[in-house]
C-alpha cells in the first residue's frame, strides 16, 4: 500500500529534520513527496532545488549541476530524464549530461520520447529550411537542416550537402539517438537523401561505429555543393566542423558586393569562400592566407572550379597575426574570420586582447575609404564585447571607423529567443577613413 503524506505534515517533518539531522532533509522530504508521481514517469526523475526552476520557466534549455538535490534513480550519461520542480511539479525532458550543464532540455512537454519524436522534430526542421528557399536545389544545395538548441535539439547539429546528410553529436543523449535520427531522415528526404554520415564532438562514444551507424559508404573525394550559384569542394572528413562554414553564406554575399574595384585580404581563410565571392563581384584582386596547408589546397581547387584566372588570385600558408604584423601592403577591403578565440568564459579577456590586436593591424593595412569584414564565433563573446574590442582597436590606430552593416549567422541556424547564447557568430562591416 502506498500512503501520501500531507504536504503540511512533510513540511513539518523537515523543519525539525532541518535542526537534528540537516544531511538526511532533502532525501527524506522528497522521497515522501515523489511516492505519488514515481508511478507515473518511465523515465529517471531528477529534482530542483528550491527556487531553481525559474530558468526552466523561461524555457532556457540548460540544467546546472548545482540546481540539482535530488535523483531518485541515478541516470547514466545519456539517459532521457525528467526534471521536476522542488515542490513536484514537471519542467521538462531532456538528456542527462556529465559536467556543469547537467541536463540539456529538448522538450516541455511530458510524453514519450521515441522514433515518432524524433521524426516530427526533423520534420518541423525541415519545413522552415523549405519556407527559406533552401531545399528546393536550384542555386543553394547546402543547409543546415539543425542547429542544436536553435531548434530545440540541444547536442545535435545536420548539415545536408547536395545529397550527403552529415549529423555532428555533440552529446551522449543524441549518440544514442543516432539510428531513430538517421532514419527519420531517410523518410523526410526519401531518394533525395544518398548518405548519412555520423561525426562525434566533445564527447567519446561508449562502442567504435557500428555498420548500422552509415547508410551509405562516403567517397574520398570531396563533395561538390553549390552556394548561391557558385561551386565548392567540401570535405566532410578532414575538413573542419562538418566540411564548409554554412553560417556565413549571407555574409559572404556582402563581400561580393563590396569587393569590386577592390585589392582584397582574405585572412584566415579556410577554403576560400570569402575568396570567391569577392572575385566573382569584380575585386581586381585576392590573397587568402590561412595557417593550415590543407586549407590553402582547397583554395586552389576552388578557384579552379570557379574558372578564376590565376592572374586574379594569390595564396599563401601564413600566420595571420604575423603577416598582418609584418606585410607592408596595402589594401582595399580585408575579411577577419578567425576561429574561436575564447571557447569559455574564464579566457575571455584573452580573446578580447586577441581580436583588439589583429583588429588594429587590419585597420592600419586598409587604404582610406577602405572596407573590413570583420567576425568572431567565439560564444563566450558577446555582441556587446566583440564592438567593445573594435572601438579598442579603432582608438589604437586613430582611424574613424563607421559601422555599415551588424551581421549574424544565416536564418538555417536560428537562434531560440529562449536561449541568447546561441547567437555565436557577430559581425560588423567597417568603413575606415
Amino acid at each position: 500500500m502506498i500512503i501520501v503524506l500531507d504536504r503540511t505534515y512533510l513540511l513539518f517533518i523537515y523543519f525539525y529534520l532541518n535542526l537534528l539531522f540537516p544531511e538526511l532533509r532533502y532525501p527524506f522530504i522528497l522521497q515522501c513527496a515523489t511516492i505519488k508521481t514515481e508511478i507515473m514517469s518511465q523515465y529517471p526523475k531528477i529534482i530542483l532545488k528550491p527556487a531553481k526552476e525559474a530558468s526552466l520557466k523561461r524555457f532556457h534549455p540548460w540544467v546546472f549541476s548545482g540546481a540539482l538535490i535530488f535523483m531518485k534513480t541515478e541516470p547514466q550519461e545519456g539517459d532521457i530524464v525528467e526534471v521536476f520542480s522542488y515542490e513536484n511539479k514537471y519542467l521538462a525532458t531532456g538528456h542527462f549530461c556529465k559536467g556543469s550543464i547537467a541536463v540539456k532540455v529538448f522538450s516541455f512537454k511530458q510524453g514519450e520520447i521515441g522514433p515518432d519524436f524524433w521524426r516530427e522534430r526533423l520534420l518541423r526542421t525541415f519545413e522552415l529550411r523549405k519556407q527559406l528557399g533552401l531545399t528546393s536545389g536550384n542555386l543553394t544545395n547546402a543547409y543546415r537542416l539543425v542547429n542544436m538548441e536553435g531548434d530545440g535539439l540541444p547536442g545535435l547539429v545536420i548539415d545536408f550537402y547536395n545529397g550527403v546528410a552529415v549529423i555532428q553529436i555533440h552529446n551522449a543523449g543524441m549518440y544514442n539517438a543516432r539510428i531513430d535520427l538517421g532514419n527519420a531522415l531517410k523518410e523526410i528526404y526519401g531518394v533525395n537523401l544518398e548518405t548519412i554520415y555520423y561525426k562525434t564532438v566533445d564527447f567519446t562514444p561508449p562502442t567504435s561505429h557500428s555498420a548500422e551507424d552509415a547508410s551509405g559508404r562516403i567517397s574520398s573525394e570531396p563533395i561538390t555543393i553549390t552556394e548561391t550559384g557558385h561551386k565548392f569542394l567540401v570535405d566532410i572528413e578532414k575538413g573542419q566542423k562538418t566540411g564548409f562554414f554554412l553560417d556565413q553564406r549571407g555574409n559572404r554575399m556582402f563581400a561580393q558586393f563590396y569587393g569590386r574595384g577592390r585589392k582584397v585580404l582574405n585572412a584566415f581563410c579556410y577554403s576560400g569562400a570569402f575568396s570567391v565571392y569577392a572575385l566573382k563581384g569584380g575585386a581586381t584582386s585576392v590573397h587568402s592566407i590561412d595557417s593550415s596547408r590543407q586549407a590553402i589546397a582547397w583554395v586552389k581547387e576552388n578557384m579552379n572550379l570557379n574558372g578564376i584566372p590565376e592572374n586574379l588570385h594569390t595564396e599563401e600558408v601564413a600566420d595571420v597575426k604575423r603577416f598582418l604584423t609584418e606585410t607592408s601592403e596595402r589594401y582595399d577591403m580585408i575579411i577577419l574570420d578567425p576561429p574561436a578565440f575564447a571557447k569559455h568564459h574564464n579566457i575571455s579577456h584573452n580573446a578580447l586582447q586577441a581580436y583588439i590586436y589583429i583588429n588594429a593591424q587590419a585597420m592600419k593595412r586598409l587604404n582610406p575609404g577602405g572596407i573590413l569584414l570583420t567576425f568572431s564565433c567565439s560564444q563566450a563573446i558577446n555582441r556587446e564585447m566583440f564592438r567593445s574590442a573594435i572601438q579598442a582597436a579603432a582608438i589604437e590606430t586613430g582611424k574613424n571607423i563607421k559601422i555599415l552593416h551588424q551581421l549574424s549567422q544565416g536564418p538555417d541556424h536560428p537562434i531560440s529567443i529562449f536561449h541568447p547564447e546561441g547567437e555565436y557568430l557577430k559581425g560588423l562591416i567597417l568603413e575606415a577613413d
